[in-house]
């Protein structure tokens, strides 16, 4: 296990709390501020932290905290400047660490002059992070979800099995040279199973399937079961919020027309004159005659972006009953994701997920700067499942040894490995040698470090 650490977190919003929870489970020493008390009690109430109430830019309060000795200060309240002058604060009252919440597309330009001044060690923009990821799920429209790995070397997508398939129903193994030479089905999700497929494993329709491979052998995969067909050319989003603005900025460099339906008049006014190239129009995007008038049945893509989840699964529903084929809905409490692709939602966005992940990928990085920490932590299948990666460094035991030798923990398996400038889908007779970027997948294991991934033997 990695040191455990004193970390003081400024907010007990949605980003706050579920930071709030992770961490406290991985055993480090929180302590959360806030004014507001009920949030507090709910906190205090479900998890195992220390709660203050009071403003968290006062010293006073700060001190109380024992910001002197925290190793880390996470500012995420509602407000972007707060954020900045707490993280400021506290920086100079002797806290480690500091990251803090800054999401207006404004400060967007400037957050790496910003991150310098203030001493930041990390600057989180959740809307920023959930609109690159919504443009990702367009550029690759048939998967639900997609990371990135090795810089980008190795991709790591999810699909859905349909019975159209020409891989249904067959063991693996008999599978192996024809589909799956470059690829491999690292995870399989099937109903509320998650399952590490061996060679007698048979994919069935409805399967959730996790890919890895290079991100054009996976593409390659995808274009063999006719998941690849589609272009994404025009995309209608409901909700005019910080996501859409960055959203049609970030899609405009691909050449995808967009049309925003935004409820607020004024918001709408003020969107139209930053975002030139896109349509704003001004209505509610739960009508269905609105949506049918602006051609909702023509679109390639629709995206629910309210603030309000249940309207989001409403407009998707119309979407998906209109023949859209990829529906995505962005989450800010319903933490049930099978909930949403039941009702026929192709991928769900949560910026809270996504914020969390990034944070608890920094925090476990600081608490293991011993030994080899991960380099990257995502949670996949609706977050009961790791993608870890690691570099491998000289403290790894097990370096040169051929894989078939190593005795791996139940739960654990090595995904792929970047060597230099090959990506290597290991088998049995491969190794891992000093220097490679190793993916690891994990279920139900909390791996912090590259050494944990071996059972322990009795010598060791």
């Amino acid at each position: 296990e990695g040191l455990e650490m004193k970390i003081i977190i400024i907010g007990d919003g949605k980003v706050g709390h579920s930071l709030a929870e992770h961490l406290s489970q991985e055993n480090h020493d929180v302590t959360i501020i806030d004014k507001n008390p009920e949030a507090l009690r709910k906190a205090s109430e479900a998890l195992d932290v220390m709660c203050i109430q009071g403003n968290g830019v006062s010293t006073k309060v700060m001190l109380e905290a024992g910001v002197k000795n925290a190793d880390l200060l996470i500012a995420a309240t509602s407000s972007d400047e707060m954020n900045m002058v707490c993280a400021l604060t506290g920086r100079k009252l002797g806290a480690g660490h500091t990251i803090a919440r800054i999401r207006d597309p404004e400060y967007a330009d400037e957050l790496s002059v910003l991150k310098t001044e203030l001493g930041l060690d990390l600057v989180i923009n959740p809307e920023q992070a959930a609109a690159r990821e919504i443009a990702r799920l367009l550029r690759f429209p048939s998967a639900a979800d997609i990371e990135h790995f090795a810089k980008g070397r190795i991709e790591f997508v999810e699909i859905a099995a349909t019975h159209d398939m020409p891989i249904i129903g067959i063991p693996l193994k008999n599978l192996a040279g024809k589909y799956f030479s470059n690829i491999l089905i690292g995870v399989v999700k099937r109903g509320n199973e998650v399952i590490i497929p061996n060679g007698d494993f048979k994919i069935a329709t409805d399967d959730r399937l996790n890919i890895i491979g290079r991100p054009n052998d996976v593409f390659a995969f995808c274009k063999q079961m006719g998941k690849c067909t589609q272009k994404i050319k025009k995309v209608m989003v409901v909700g005019g919020g910080m996501i859409a603005h960055y959203l049609a900025m970030n899609l405009k460099l691909n050449d995808i027309k967009v049309k925003i339906i935004e409820m607020n008049r004024e918001r709408s006014i003020e969107l139209a004159e930053i975002l030139p190239d896109t349509l704003v129009i001004n209505g509610d995007g739960t009508d269905k005659t609105l949506l049918d008038s602006e051609n909702l049945s023509e679109m390639d893509a629709f995206i629910a972006l309210t603030g309000r989840d249940e309207e989001n699964l409403i407009s998707a529903m119309m979407a998906k009953q209109s023949g859209v084929k990829k529906v995505i809905v962005k989450t800010t409490r319903i933490d049930n994701p099978v909930l949403f692709h039941d009702l026929g939602v192709d991928s769900v966005v949560s910026p809270k997920l996504i914020t969390t992940n990034y944070i608890l990928k920094y925090v476990r990085g600081l608490s293991n700067a011993m030994g080899n920490p991960a380099e990257t932590v995502y949670k996949i299948v609706d977050g009961e499942a790791e993608v870890l990666e690691f570099v491998a460094n000289k403290t790894i035991k097990f370096l040169n040894t051929p894989l078939k030798d190593l005795k791996l923990l139940k739960g654990i398996i090595i995904g792929a490995i970047a060597r230099k400038n090959d990506i290597i889908i290991p088998h049995g007779d491969d190794m891992i040698k000093q220097g490679d970027n190793v993916i690891v997948i994990s279920i139900d294991k909390r791996i912090t470090d590259f050494n944990e991934v071996i059972a322990p033997v009795g010598g060791f």
